[in-house]
């Protein structure tokens, strides 16, 4: 019943759900995945947005074994779930989330071959992985089900750079030129606005670490995104932790609101 009445609120209010689920981890759990499926169809949802390995690589596994151990487990769970999401005809999203770099999540979507499963497109996440600012656009858009946008502010730091998450509009990325491209390939795309007020995070992408999972990366890679950060880096990053919790809760309404007053002003969404 409740599925019911958000899917008859949500046509009203034309406003739209995306369902978040988390992916089998075995035969045993695929009961539990299809009765998720299910809730996400029921409340009219137009994608089920998952992800497929647990934290930033270059953070969560300290050897490239690990990270391809993780990888195998990830494709084993979108196995089990493409024959779910194709029955209810539900699509699922996978986020990039900073673990496959972008080559490597083609080649897992193009190993399942399924039209359901496709992509949650983040617009920031990748360029941790040094993919590119507006690359991983460009190659995920086709496969997109789902949209995180956001904004960036880029700084460098000793160790290489600080990823801060920043008001629409008020980052280091054209977002403009994002919006283009992934309406381009999906005209009918419906953009989530994906805004954490947290402090920036650090991406160490000048120390022997970061490269232990990401062997593929090339010097060019690396000169590209130094250069990018070096070229558009922001004057200022919001550092949240050191306020007071009245104050963080203060700041964040103050960035969505200017995030959505940009989305509508600026970008026409």
């Amino acid at each position: 019943q409740e599925a019911k009445e958000l899917r008859e609120f949500c046509e009203r209010t034309d406003m739209y759900v995306e369902s978040i689920v988390r992916l089998p981890k075995n035969e045993f759990d695929v009961s539990r995945f299809t009765a998720e499926i299910q809730v996400a169809a029921d409340c009219g949802a137009l994608a089920a947005r998952t992800t497929v390995i647990p934290g930033r690589r270059y953070e969560q596994f300290q050897t490239l074994e690990g990270f391809r151990n993780a990888e195998s487990e990830a494709r084993r769970a979108l196995e089990l779930a493409a024959p779910i999401v194709e029955k209810s005809r539900m699509p699922l999203a996978v986020e990039n989330h900073k673990d496959q770099r972008i080559d490597e999540r083609i080649q897992l979507f193009e190993h399942i071959g399924s039209e359901f499963v496709g992509a949650c497109l983040d617009t920031g996440n990748s360029f941790a992985l040094l993919d590119g600012a507006y690359e991983p656009i460009e190659v995920l858009a086709p496969y997109a089900f789902s949209v995180h946008l956001k904004d960036q502010a880029l700084q460098g730091y000793s160790k290489g750079f600080l990823l801060g998450d920043i008001p629409l509009g008020q980052g280091s990325f054209d977002l403009k030129r994002m919006v283009k491209l992934i309406l381009k390939h999906k005209p009918q795309a419906r953009f989530s606005l994906e805004l954490i007020t947290r402090d920036p995070l650090q991406v160490p992408c000048l120390t022997e670490g970061y490269f232990d999972t990401l062997p593929a990366v090339t010097a060019r890679d690396l000169a590209r995104t130094m250069r990018f950060v070096h070229d558009h880096a922001v004057d200022r990053q919001q550092h949240v932790s050191s306020l007071p919790l009245g104050q963080q809760v203060q700041l964040e309404g103050a960035n969505v609101n200017a995030s959505l007053n940009y989305a509508g002003d600026v970008l026409k969404i």
